[in-house]
């Protein structure tokens, strides 16, 4: 259905799914009163014998936990989802025709770049630029096809990652080529992340209007984002998600020349590949794991390539911290989030210590264990240090509830 220009007092349910290359998330939400009616988590889709299945009715606190499930595909996981959705004991709703539209945290397509429905032009613009995130994309179309034919007449809402960078000025988004490849080809920073560092900026603008924050979304994948007044002004990702900082197991940013290199001294391109974006990252450098947690214990033992994974990590937000705050001129909030950014007091101290010269203090106590506010700041600190644990499926749920269609 169309909806007005003014839907604050619509009440409609809203279906979240957030796609993997084998798992699959769910979280229905009842807006615009953000209540969560149901959550489910589906890992390891495709296996014929070891899936894992978890739903949760919000309603009335039932849970559900299977093991050893064959879910051979994602039509095979969303229709399971469905059925302990809208049956038995589990049932949140009567039937699936209640979800009025389903948001995607869908990653990336060509020529759309905001909140847009998901219709055949967008998923052609999917497809035409698959290679910039072919696990992330072939993941999320698989799953927008299957949910069709599941869910005939809801409305299809992709939140996509590109979608709060798409203002960044144009002297901070071309590269040093030719002009000609950004008009022709689209070549840009475009940016990610935007549902973690979307909800950072909702959760900021709700304290104050005018501000400027750098949020630091470090996880498995990673990456900073200068934020003034609610908008992105730069972002440490470029157009594809292997540049940026170091993250967890892909290089982050690279010599462009030394693909060409390591190609002259006799490697392959799938080993190539394999390096920039399953072997390297935190993987790569410490040797141990791609898990920061793992890394730390080796560090601790005396491992020296753990210290200098954990060192170049640091190094690597310490470098875009610097030039967000010159872009910002200025700071009012540090924002950490992601499964990092949130849980590791050590990678917080670390950068904080280095930031020191531009007036960050932080409590050393209120760093271990960040209470209810989040903050971790000395009260003489002249930039607000915050640990904030990300809502990327409300961010999307918001925008897939606000979305107008044309």
């Amino acid at each position: 259905m169309d909806i007005p220009g003014n839907i604050g007092d619509l009440i409609m349910k809203v279906l979240i799914c957030n796609a993997g290359s084998t798992s699959l998330k769910f979280k229905l939400y009842d807006m615009p009163g953000e209540n969560i009616l149901a959550v489910s988590r589906i890992e390891r889709v495709g296996s014929k014998d070891d899936a894992t299945f978890y739903f949760s009715n919000n309603l009335n606190h039932i849970e559900v936990r299977k093991d050893k499930l064959a879910i051979p595909d994602y039509l095979s996981g969303i229709r399971l989802f469905i059925e302990y959705l809208t049956t038995g004991p589990t049932a949140a709703i009567a039937d699936i025709s209640e979800v009025e539209r389903v948001g995607f945290k869908a990653t990336l397509s060509k020529g759309y770049f905001g909140v847009h429905e998901i219709t055949d032009d967008v998923l052609k613009g999917m497809r035409d630029w698959i290679w910039l995130a072919r696990l992330h994309n072939t993941a999320y179309l698989d799953t927008i096809d299957a949910m069709r034919r599941l869910l005939p007449d809801a409305i299809f809402v992709g939140a996509f990652e590109t979608a709060l960078h798409r203002d960044i000025p144009l002297e901070r988004k071309l590269f040093g080529l030719p002009y000609e490849w950004y008009e022709k080809y689209g070549v840009q920073r475009l940016g990610y992340h935007s549902a973690s560092h979307g909800y950072i900026a909702d959760v900021l603008s709700r304290k104050q209007r005018e501000y400027k924050a750098i949020s630091c979304h470090l996880g498995g994948s990673c990456s900073l984002c200068a934020l003034e007044n609610g908008k992105s002004v730069n972002t440490s990702f470029g157009m594809s998600l292997q540049t940026g900082i170091l993250h967890a197991n892909r290089v982050g940013n690279m010599d462009g020349d030394l693909f060409l290199f390591l190609r002259s001294e006799g490697l392959s391109e799938e080993e190539i590949i394999e390096g920039m974006y399953s072997k390297g990252g935190l993987y790569g450098i410490s040797g141990v794991s791609n898990d920061l947690r793992y890394i730390g214990e080796a560090a601790n033992q005396g491992n020296k390539r753990a210290k200098l994974a954990i060192d170049m990590f640091v190094e690597s937000i310490i470098h875009y911290i610097g030039a967000f705050y010159l872009n910002l001129n200025g700071l009012d909030y540090l924002v950490f989030t992601g499964g990092i950014g949130e849980n590791s007091a050590l990678i917080r101290s670390l950068v904080c210590e280095k930031l020191k010269i531009i007036g960050v203090e932080i409590d050393n106590e209120l760093n271990k264990s960040p209470g209810e506010t989040g903050i971790i700041s000395a009260p003489g600190s002249k930039v607000t240090v915050m640990a904030i644990p990300t809502d990327e499926e409300l961010g999307i749920a918001r925008r897939t509830y606000e979305y107008v269609r044309s």
